[in-house]
């Protein structure tokens, strides 16, 4: 049997959470907006990588930042168990 894989420590979750969220929700965001913008025309998968490039640059710090001011906004108004 192959060894199992040794999974990463509870405090990168802070960081790999955000960084997860935002490659996955830009990678779409910015293929639906690429293509919305010129279509299906010649170039266009190598417009929606710099697309998607630029809005991970500017997603992921935001996320880092953001995401614990939501989750004490939130905290006010959510019922926690």
């Amino acid at each position: 049997m192959p060894a199992a894989v040794k999974k990463l420590p509870a405090r990168t979750m802070h960081f790999a959470l955000p960084l997860a969220l935002t490659l996955v929700m830009t990678f779409f965001v910015s293929g639906v907006a690429t293509i919305r913008a010129i279509g299906f025309a010649d170039g266009m998968l190598s417009s929606w990588m710099e697309s998607w490039t630029a809005s991970w640059l500017m997603a992921f710090p935001i996320m880092l930042f953001l995401m614990p001011v939501m989750r004490r906004l939130l905290g006010r108004v959510i019922e926690q168990k």
